[in-house]
């Protein structure tokens, strides 16, 4: 698993409410609450970090060895229909995903040797794409900053 030198779990309080905005989503779209479904979110929603599938489904079946690719191949789909993980693409070609939390954003640094991921915030970053989009007479939405090079570890290592 590829992520954040702090790859310790989520808090409860934002675990919590990730698993409300997710029931009432589904209940707002007609969805099924299953075990499975639940299982898998919230190992998700307790990580911190970058996840591929493979990841997740590890993890998971560390509590239930019976949950198929499939079930968490549909229920990562479902968490990012509904805003709640983000699908990343770094560079190699193994999609990733991440927990969204709606007051929280932030950048990346893609290592492209060992494949680190390390998150940063930078409010002149901020303050800067604000500025140039504004120039343009552009309404900003949303972006992602993802800077590549090499980290120090493997800088130290050459």
């Amino acid at each position: 698993m590829t992520s954040t030198p702090d790859d310790s779990a989520a808090e409860p309080a934002s675990v919590d409410n990730l698993h409300e905005r997710l029931t009432t989503y589904m209940e707002q779209n007609g969805l099924r609450s299953t075990n499975q479904r639940k299982l898998v979110s919230d190992v998700f929603f307790r990580q911190r970090g970058h996840h591929s599938i493979d990841d997740v489904l590890a993890l998971v079946r560390k509590r239930e060895p019976g949950v198929g690719y499939a079930t968490v191949y549909r229920t990562m789909r479902l968490l990012v229909e509904c805003g709640l993980a983000a699908e990343r693409h770094f560079g190699d070609t193994s999609t990733r995903f991440e927990v969204v939390q709606s007051d929280h954003h932030h950048d990346h640094l893609i290592c492209t040797q060992c494949k680190r991921i390390i998150e940063f915030e930078d409010d002149a970053i901020e303050t800067l794409q604000d500025t140039v989009a504004e120039r343009h007479g552009f309404k900003l939405m949303s972006h992602k900053h993802e800077l590549y090079g090499i980290c120090s570890d493997c800088t130290d290592k050459g």
